[in-house]
């Protein structure tokens, strides 16, 4: 397969994942807005700042206020982050190797495309916001719906889909770091209803409260970071995705399963998959959770960076 051609599907299933996560983090304060006692504001500034996207925010507005928020992240082209230059930047890759793509892929991702911005032009209340984030969530699960019954299990198929799950296990990360920068009234209220509310928000974001419930009798920070980060089991855990792009990358490079790495984006991901694999949630506490977060992005960041030298990057002869 051309390198040109990988990157794109590579890229596709980043940019339509990172779009439904954008979705979500917006859903964490969606949840908190209609749960939350009256006597407590809304923040908005935590979700910029954990997606990195603050500096460039505060270059283009004054206050983190919910609606420019919102039109930062979803409807704004100047911010490459948001969900319309995702949808923007997948429909261009797609375009480019259309002829690779099932039928049902391009026409997905042009419509998902169209319709976010159809929608960037028109008012919306809070209820028809809601709906809206909720549509271009279900869009990415149908995507991937799509290309799970309409592609080879090949080279392509595998690109795509360590795209998807190095993009999820990074996105998943901040979804438990945004609980850092969502301040309580007082440090006292550390545990309290309100405590927990906060980090219940952050299960149903990841469609994670229904599962969770399930296994742990108790919600703490400990069994949350447990589940969404250390599980094994979760599809949408740190762990578990780390699992599924090593899982392809060794599919790529025919890589048997004697051996432990043939290049070093594997080396790279197998190292980082251990790490997280043999921490335990103690561990995690122990060095600080907001600080054991950043260090798995710089981390994941790098197997990124590695996978465009070890497959995509153009080679001198």
């Amino acid at each position: 397969m051309l390198s040109r051609v990988a990157n794109s599907i590579y890229w596709i299933n980043r940019y339509i994942e990172r779009a439904e996560n954008y979705a979500r983090f917006i859903d964490v304060n969606f949840h908190l807005m209609f749960d939350l006692p009256p006597e407590i504001s809304e923040q908005w500034a935590p979700l910029v700042i954990t997606m990195a996207d603050d500096k460039l925010f505060k270059e283009y507005f004054d206050v983190p206020s919910r609606d420019n928020v919102l039109r930062f992240m979803t409807f704004d082209m100047r911010n490459p982050n948001s969900i319309i230059s995702n949808l923007y930047n997948a429909r261009e890759n797609a375009r480019t190797i259309r002829e690779t793509l099932s039928k049902e892929m391009w026409e997905h991702i042009n419509k998902s495309y169209l319709r976010v911005k159809e929608a960037s032009h028109h008012q919306m209340d809070l209820l028809a916001l809601q709906e809206f984030y909720k549509e271009i969530k279900m869009g990415s699960q149908l995507f991937f719906g799509i290309v799970d019954s309409t592609v080879t299990r090949g080279e392509g198929w595998h690109f795509g889909r360590a795209g998807r799950f190095l993009e999820r296990a990074d996105k998943i990360s901040r979804f438990v770091d945004v609980k850092y920068f969502i301040l309580l009234p007082d440090t006292n209220l550390v545990g309290s209803p309100l405590d927990i509310l906060q980090w219940s928000s952050v299960l149903k974001s990841a469609s994670a409260y229904n599962m969770f419930r399930q296994q742990y009798k108790e919600i703490t920070p400990a069994n949350i970071v447990e589940f969404l980060v250390l599980d094994k089991l979760f599809p949408r855990s740190v762990l578990h995705s780390l699992l599924y792009a090593e899982s392809s990358l060794r599919e790529i490079s025919g890589t048997p399963s004697s051996m432990r790495y043939s290049n070093e984006a594997e080396k790279k991901l197998s190292r980082l998959r251990s790490e997280i694999e043999f921490t335990s949630v103690d561990e995690v506490f122990d060095k600080g959770l907001h600080e054991f977060i950043d260090t798995f992005q710089m981390k994941n960041n790098e197997v990124g960076e590695e996978i465009f030298n070890t497959f995509f990057a153009i080679k001198p002869i």
